[in-house]
């Protein structure tokens, strides 16, 4: 199953209203931007469709006709201020990995660790967004993950992986710790180790020498 773009929902879904008409998504980013703003200046919990269409000068049926709800709605605007995400093929286990890790967003610490414990918090209640949430933001992530290793193991590099939605459901739980705990991602140094010390023993990686790049100084 390739993955083309884990960045939006809208790409895919929101193109066509639900009867069939195509719908103008010429206002997408100015909705999303009035999202964002809205979402760090009052957090989840006490954001409604109503204050989103206020902000952006824009009648509530037109965030209907493009978002299911508030949850669909918050989760593709987080989404789409990040890089797109795409499946890496270098023709190594550890080069796509790497690859991956490159793809992913730079991180404002404070604006997304408020967001983050506040979804966090939200979704302990909010059913619909804990579902939204799996859908859009871990599924796409793990599917990637998922066929990187399929691939190594297609190539020849590792045997089959029996725990294998164990092993790759590490990185995206570890992103999200540090993003709740200490308010930042981790950087090229911790996800180098988590590759070397953790992935590649999970699944019995055995590999000529390799050359790891150097962490950056910062």
């Amino acid at each position: 199953m390739a993955v083309e773009n884990v960045s939006s929902i809208a790409d895919s879904t929101g193109d066509r209203h639900r009867g069939g008409r195509r719908l103008d998504s010429s206002r997408d980013d100015e909705l999303r931007r009035a999202t964002l703003s809205l979402l760090a200046e009052i957090g989840y919990e006490r954001l409604t469709m109503d204050a989103i269409a206020t902000s952006a000068g824009a009648g509530k049926a037109t965030l209907y006709r493009r978002w299911s709800g508030k949850a669909e709605l918050v989760l593709d605007a987080i989404a789409c201020a990040k890089n797109r995400v795409t499946l890496p093929d270098t023709g190594s286990l550890y080069g796509d990995l790497m690859a991956l890790f490159e793809q992913g967003p730079e991180i404002d610490s404070e604006f997304d660790a408020q967001v983050m414990v506040g979804l966090v918090n939200a979704m302990a209640r909010d059913d619909e967004l804990r579902a939204a949430f799996q859908e859009l933001m871990i599924t796409p992530i793990l599917l990637i993950l998922t066929e990187i290793f399929h691939a190594a193991i297609s190539r020849g590099e590792i045997a089959p992986v029996d725990n294998l939605e164990l092993v790759v459901s590490i990185v995206p739980a570890y992103f999200l710790y540090r993003h709740i705990i200490f308010g930042d991602g981790f950087d090229t140094a911790t996800f180098i180790s988590i590759v070397d010390d953790i992935l590649l023993p999970l699944v019995q990686f055995k590999s000529p020498v390799i050359t790891r790049p150097k962490p950056s100084a910062n």
